[in-house]
C-alpha cells in the first residue's frame, strides 16, 4: 500500500519526539531561546523590516490581551465555512449573553502569546496565558471534550494543542489528567475511514478536520502522552488516500473529502496546506504528493490574497501554509514568508487587530496573524524544524 512509507516515517519521527531536542520541555527553554536570539549578529539589510515586524506582533498581542475576558477566554463567532461563507451555529452575541467564550479562537490566542515566548505567570503576558489555561482546563468535560458556546471538535483539536504545549513547559498534574481525557477522546472519536469530521464520533471524516487532530495528538504525543500508534497510522493513511490520483486536473494536490456526500469533487489553498503540514510531521518533504501540493499552494496564493483578505480562507489557509512552507525551508519558505508578511504589514489596523470579516472574527485572525509573523522565533514545538 502506497501510505506505508508514510506511516513508517511518522512511527519514527514520533518515537523521537520523545528525546529532548524535539521537545519543549519547559519554561527555562524559552527563555534560553530569547537569550540567543539577542545574541545573533544581526544584518542591518532587514532590521528595518525585523523591527517592523516585531512591532506589529506587539500591537497584535497587546489588542489581544485588552480583549481578554477576565475569565480567561475571548469570543467568536462559532461555525463553520460553507462555499464562500461561514455559517454561524453560535455567536459573539449569544456568547457575550451567555457568558461563555469559544475554545478554540481562545486556543488560538494563547498560541499567540506562547509564540511570542510567554509561559503561563512568566513574561510580560504571563498572566493572560496562566487565565487561558485554566479556561480551557476547566471547559474539558467528564468525557474529554473541550467544548464551550456549542464548540465542536476543530476546537476541541486546538485547545488540546494548546494545552498540550503548555504542558510541555510546566508538568502540572492536572493538566497531564486533562490532556489525556481530550486526547483519548480524539482517539476514539476516530471512525472508519480513518479520519474526523466536525462532531466527536463522526461516521464521515474530512481532510481538514483530520489534520487539526493529527496535530494536537502529535503535541500530545511530543510531551509523553500515550498516542496509540495505529490512530497515527490509519489517519496518515486517510491523508495520503486523499490524494488526487493521475488523470485530474490538479492531480497530485488533495480532495477535502474522499468519502460520503460531494466526495472527491472539492479542493484548496486550505486542504493543500494541512495536507503537507500533516505529511511533514512525518518527515515526508520529498514525497511526490507534498511536492505538487506545496506547487498547489504557491499558485493559489495570489487569488486567496487578492480576493479573500479578510475571509476564513486566508486566515485559516495560512495558518497551514506558514507551517508547511517552514519545515520544507529554503528559497520557498523565504519567498512565501517575504508575500505573506507583507500581505500582513500592510493589512493591520490602526489599534493592533486584523480583519476577519467572514470567520470567527478579529480575534481569530489577529491571533493567526500573530502566530504566522513569529514562527521564525521557534518558541513553539509545532513551528521548529
Amino acid at each position: 500500500m502506497r501510505a506505508l512509507p508514510v506511516v513508517a516515517a511518522l512511527a519514527a519521527t514520533l518515537l523521537a519526539g520523545a528525546v529532548a531536542a524535539q521537545i519543549f520541555s519547559g519554561s527555562d527553554k524559552v527563555h534560553a531561546r530569547l537569550a540567543a536570539e539577542k545574541a545573533q549578529p544581526r544584518s542591518t539589510e532587514n532590521d528595518e523590516l525585523r523591527l517592523r515586524t516585531d512591532e506589529a506582533v506587539a500591537h497584535g498581542l497587546a489588542w489581544l490581551a485588552r480583549e481578554q475576558n477576565e475569565k480567561g477566554y475571548w469570543i467568536g463567532d462559532e461555525g463553520h465555512k460553507q462555499e464562500d461563507e461561514y455559517v454561524i451555529l453560535h455567536s459573539v452575541e449569544q456568547e457575550q449573553d451567555d457568558g461563555t467564550g469559544h475554545p478554540g479562537v481562545s486556543a488560538f490566542a494563547g498560541m499567540a502569546f506562547l509564540a511570542g515566548g510567554n509561559v503561563p505567570g512568566q513574561g510580560r503576558y504571563g498572566d493572560v496565558v496562566e487565565r487561558t489555561v485554566d479556561y480551557l482546563a476547566r471547559s474539558c468535560k467528564e468525557d474529554g471534550y473541550i467544548t464551550d458556546s456549542e464548540s465542536r471538535m476543530y476546537s476541541h483539536a486546538f485547545a488540546t494543542l494548546f494545552l498540550a504545549e503548555v504542558f510541555g513547559m510546566e508538568r502540572r498534574t492536572n493538566l497531564r489528567e486533562k490532556l489525556e481525557m481530550a486526547v483519548e477522546l480524539i482517539v476514539k472519536s476516530q471512525n472508519t475511514q480513518g479520519g474526523w469530521r466536525y462532531n466527536p464520533f463522526a461516521v464521515e471524516a474530512d481532510l481538514s478536520v483530520t489534520v487539526s487532530q493529527l496535530q494536537a495528538l502529535r503535541a500530545a504525543r511530543n510531551v509523553g502522552i500515550r498516542v496509540p500508534k495505529t490512530t497515527i497510522d490509519r489517519a496518515i493513511a486517510y491523508v495520503e488516500r486523499s490524494r488526487i490520483p493521475r488523470g485530474y486536473r490538479n492531480e497530485g494536490a488533495f480532495f477535502y473529502k474522499i468519502e460520503g456526500r460531494a466526495a472527491k469533487t472539492k479542493t484548496s489553498f486550505t486542504v493543500n496546506a494541512a495536507a503537507v503540514t500533516a505529511l511533514s510531521f512525518a518527515g515526508v518533504y520529498d514525497f511526490p504528493a507534498v511536492e505538487s501540493a506545496i506547487e498547489y499552494v504557491e499558485r493559489s496564493y495570489d487569488e486567496v490574497t487578492r480576493y479573500y483578505p479578510d475571509h476564513f480562507y486566508f486566515w485559516y489557509g495560512n495558518y497551514y501554509a506558514a507551517q508547511a512552507f517552514f519545515q520544507i525551508g529554503g528559497k520557498r519558505w523565504e519567498r512565501y514568508y517575504d508575500r505573506v508578511r507583507a500581505d500582513l504589514l500592510r493589512r493591520q489596523r490602526d489599534d493592533g487587530s486584523w480583519a476577519n470579516s467572514v470567520g470567527p472574527g478579529p480575534v481569530f485572525s489577529t491571533a493567526v496573524a500573530c502566530l504566522i509573523l513569529q514562527i521564525p522565533k521557534q518558541y513553539l514545538p509545532i513551528f521548529q524544524r
